[in-house]
């Protein structure tokens, strides 16, 4: 069943939920559903209800909740992904890929070897497609909650936001070099469910030495993610993918 999050409390009631919008073409022109079709709708708080539609016309479907959804999908530990702003369209990749593997929110950041620089004009329009692909991303992989997307920050300012996290780690490739490294494996052994883990990387060519000494100074920690040096859109994947694997996939052999 197709999933679409219905975020206004106005769109609810104990009995029904009506949708408008874009998703309003979506279920009629793309998907071409017809009532009597059953669909999920999330609500802001991240419940879901299996619904029928009911009506379906150019400015609104109407739909009967049938059943409430009581999965729960979302990673045992919340997880940030502060990413050092990178070229091309790769930020859209790892947002899209990033908000399927289960982060919770991603702040970019202005890296001291970040190339791209963001035209603040243009910055809402990327906004608004940035907030597109994340809800998408939410929809297709069935999240119960659609990740969040800060505003883009100074390396100084990402410093400061650290503590309000449990941990706080950045990838740094001289971590791969070296057979004395702390490994990705030991922060999460000592995570517990619940808690809220910041993960920062850079951007091409990684994090400058003056950057890993300042992170190391607000107690972030480095860690490599393997002995291989990983493209800047791998890194966080990867990290989503171990941290999914370590709380979600071991638990079922132990």
């Amino acid at each position: 069943m197709q999933r679409y999050f219905i975020l206004e409390d106005e769109q609810w009631t104990d009995e029904t939920v009506t949708i408008i919008g874009e998703d309003v073409h979506h279920i009629h022109r793309v998907m071409r559903s017809q009532p009597g079709d059953k669909i999920i709708c999330t609500g802001s708080n991240g419940t879901a209800a299996i619904c029928a539609i009911e009506e379906i016309s150019s400015e609104q479907v109407r739909t009967r909740i049938i059943e409430w959804s009581r999965q729960n999908v979302e990673l045992p530990i919340n997880v940030t992904i502060a990413q050092g702003l990178p070229k091309g369209d790769k930020f859209e990749l790892i947002l899209q890929k990033g908000t399927e593997l289960g982060a919770a929110s991603f702040i970019p950041f202005k890296a001291e070897r970040s190339i791209v620089v963001w035209d603040e004009k243009k910055l809402r329009k990327k906004q608004q497609r940035f907030e597109k692909i994340v809800k998408e991303a939410s929809e297709q992989s069935h999240r119960s909650v659609i990740p969040s997307i800060q505003e883009s920050v100074t390396l100084k300012q990402l410093l400061g936001l650290g503590k309000q996290y449990d941990a706080c780690i950045f990838a740094y490739e001289e971590e791969a070099r070296t057979d004395e490294f702390h490994s990705f494996a030991s922060v999460l052994k000592n995570m517990k469910e619940g808690m809220r883990l910041l993960i920062c990387i850079g951007p091409e060519g990684g994090f400058s030495e003056s950057e890993a000494k300042a992170l190391i100074e607000h107690e972030f920690h480095p860690v490599r993610f393997g002995p291989r040096i990983l493209r800047t859109e791998t890194a966080a994947l990867y990290a989503l993918s171990s941290i999914s694997y370590h709380f979600e996939e071991l638990r079922w052999n132990t």
